[in-house]
């Protein structure tokens, strides 16, 4: 009974830190952690303040081009990672690295200087460093480079399309969403990580795998999300 006590004891005080949280999967992460018993405390970075009130909630609104500045204050148990941006929000491709790559890296070097030790980052199917594409290039650059930085465990989500409400339009996004739908059952074997995932299948699967504090690398792609899930 006292080991037990010490375990819940343990996980009572847990801090997640997200990254991201007003994005499609970072705020359903939110919701979850909110609503579950695991974690004490929610530290959310971002650029602005959300306007989500919970007892739970810390906020640290940050300018992200000189994160180091506020390492001190960036500790915790957890590190969600949930930053991601596109071409129509962000043309210039210079910038388009700093959110998807420079940023994630950096909070990853932060976190293991600081002694944290689960980084979970969402990034993308297909993703490679050897990739002659721009997105899956910059993709597999940022899970590469985050790998090197040496943390205890370091879980990589690559999801395929993503499926859930977005607050700002997406019109192509939407109609790749439908034809999904309709073509996923037929993806089978190898080819079901390309199945569509919702949005929240994913968040629940970074909840449930931090609850593990499983050291090593891990990659799930659409279909092991969806198992996790």
């Amino acid at each position: 009974m006292r080991i037990f006590a010490q375990i819940l004891s343990r996980l009572m005080t847990k801090k997640a830190i997200i990254v991201g949280a007003s994005g499609l999967i970072g705020s359903k992460l939110l919701d979850i952690l909110l609503a579950q018993p695991d974690y004490a405390e929610v530290l959310i970075i971002g650029r602005k303040k959300t306007k989500i009130k919970n007892t739970k909630i810390t906020q640290l609104v940050v300018e992200f081009e000189h994160l180091d500045h506020y390492a001190p204050s960036i500790t915790g148990d957890v590190i969600f990672c949930c930053l991601g941006t596109t071409k129509s929000v962000t043309p210039n491709l210079n910038e388009y690295r700093k959110i998807d790559h420079d940023y994630p890296l950096q909070l990853a070097e932060i976190a293991l200087k600081n002694g944290i030790e689960q980084y979970h980052l969402v990034s993308a199917i297909g993703a490679n460093s050897e990739s002659s594409n721009f997105y899956t290039k910059m993709k597999g650059d940022t899970e590469d480079d985050i790998k090197n930085v040496g943390l205890k465990s370091l879980h990589i989500y690559e999801p395929s399309i993503l499926i859930g409400y977005r607050k700002r339009s997406r019109p192509l996004e939407r109609i790749a969403i439908v034809l999904m739908k309709i073509i996923s059952p037929i993806l089978r074997g190898g080819l079901k990580k390309y199945r569509a995932i919702r949005a929240l299948d994913v968040a629940k699967a970074m909840y449930k795998q931090s609850l593990k504090n499983t050291p090593g690398v891990f990659t799930y792609t659409s279909d092991i999300i969806k198992q996790k899930a």
